[in-house]
């Protein structure tokens, strides 16, 4: 029997990615985007967006690419993807929606209803979009009622666990592999287009379709969670002169706790934590259960009050006042290892500084881009020494490796005043202080 042949509906990062590493495993496959510049883009082999690897395996496959093994094709016509696929992967995003917590189901939606009409012949849709619980029920219904193949177009569920630095990895050799089915055909087909991982070790999750929505929501409400805890402990840290580094490492040789995820900072941001925590409450409001989630506002409460901290740290640092006063940061994105400056902490403690006055310069290895479409009116620098030239305080708010590798003798010799803010504890503060820094970090004693 032949393999499957593969569509990937949307091409950003999640959509990208998977479908390059769909080509990586030996399927063809076809990607779709409405955004014909993106589909230029990725048929030179060119990725849309900033992610270790994904170049790599978009030259290897694409067919626009001299030497590789075409295996990897895009378009722009839904026709062509309905004739195409055998399995149709749908990766939209779902955003938060305008002045609300609920989850904006409009480019799933879109998805579906411009597929369907497409599907003359037995195929297997397969979400892998982050939706509100009860999604899947409603398009499995939807898609039978829309396709010209009637009950031969089946619907799963299968969620995406990516971490932005690590996509490839995580999508060619993944921890889990979730699958929200509803028979043996969708499955055993899913488990053809997994073999290779599941042969590696990966295991293989078969479940219902409410719980296939819900493994990814819980799962990021737990890091959200653990993250937010930890960031508590700063506070009361900070009154009470502890050390919340150490209190970290103490806690997380626990077994049961584990160390992961539990460094104090500005909090989390990024595409994924704020906006599915928050549709998670409005979800569970909607099925009459919000009195389980209502420990999400504060694990938000916790996240959003860090960067208001690391505001107040400043202004103290340069005197109490950020009216004409130069602070560097470094840092634009949300995390390292990528360009992605969506609810970025660090370009929002940015962004506050500039509004109360301060005269901000940002550098980012790999941000500066985005950071600037997004607050064109912040300053930008090329180097960590340009962006430090002059400045009165100098914050750490993305943890790039480049950051901890820097020469404070060095960064000291172009600063008016040695004043260091660690937003993200992974500065060793000796050398610093050795320098003659003032240097000071979140829930850390500061001497």
């Amino acid at each position: 029997m032949a393999p499957p042949k593969i569509t990937v509906i949307g091409t950003g990062y999640l959509g990208a990615t998977h479908a390059a590493a769909m080509a990586e495993l030996g399927f063809d496959v076809l990607g779709l985007d409405v955004d014909p510049q993106k589909i230029a883009l990725l048929e030179r082999g060119e990725p849309p967006m900033f992610e270790p690897g994904l170049g790599d395996l978009l030259r290897a496959h694409a067919l626009g690419v001299e030497g590789s093994t075409g295996r990897l094709r895009f378009t722009t016509s839904w026709e062509e993807v309905g004739e195409f696929g055998d399995v149709h992967f749908v990766c939209v995003n779902t955003p938060q929606k305008q002045g609300e917590y609920a989850c904006d189901m409009s480019y799933v939606d879109r998805a579906f209803e411009s597929l369907a009409p497409w599907l003359r012949r037995p195929a297997l849709v397969v979400g892998k979009s982050t939706v509100p619980v009860g999604s899947a029920e409603r398009l499995a219904e939807r898609l039978v009622e829309l396709a010209p193949a009637g009950a031969e177009v089946e619907l799963a569920w299968n969620p995406e666990f990516l971490r932005e630095g690590f996509a490839v990895r995580d999508t060619l050799h993944p921890d889990r592999i979730v699958v929200g089915v509803r028979g043996e055909r969708a499955e055993r087909r899913l488990r053809e287009v997994y073999a290779t991982p599941c042969a590696e070790g990966s295991p293989f999750v078969v479940t219902d379709f409410p719980t296939a929505e819900l493994v990814k929501t819980a799962a990021n409400s737990f890091l959200a969670t653990k993250i937010s805890f930890i960031n508590a402990m700063a506070e009361v840290c900070e009154a009470a002169g502890g050390d919340v580094v150490k209190l970290a490492e103490a806690i997380g040789y626990d077994d049961r706790i584990g160390r992961k995820f539990l460094r104090a900072g500005i909090g989390f941001g990024g595409g994924c934590l704020p906006k599915d925590i928050r549709a998670f409450m409005a979800r569970a409001g909607e099925l009459g259960a919000s009195e389980a989630l209502t420990f999400l506002r504060e694990v938000d409460s916790i996240n959003m009050r860090r960067r208001a901290q690391m505001v107040e740290l400043t202004r103290d640092a340069v005197g109490g006042t950020l009216l004409g006063k130069r602070v560097a940061v470094l840092g634009a994105t949300f995390k390292p290892d990528s360009d992605d400056v969506r609810d970025s902490p660090a370009l929002n403690v940015a962004g506050q500084l500039h509004l109360q006055g301060a005269q901000v310069t940002v550098y980012d290895p790999k941000g500066m881009e985005n950071a600037r479409a997004l607050f064109p009116t912040l300053g930008y620098a090329a180097s960590v020494q340009d962006a430090a030239r002059g400045a009165d305080v100098l914050l750490h708010l993305t943890e790039w490796p480049e950051f901890g590798e820097l020469d404070p003798a060095a960064i000291g010799g172009t600063v008016a005043r040695r004043h260091l803010l660690d937003g993200r504890n992974t500065l060793d503060p000796v050398p610093w202080r050795k320098e003659g820094w003032t240097f000071r970090a979140l829930g850390r004693p500061t001497a």
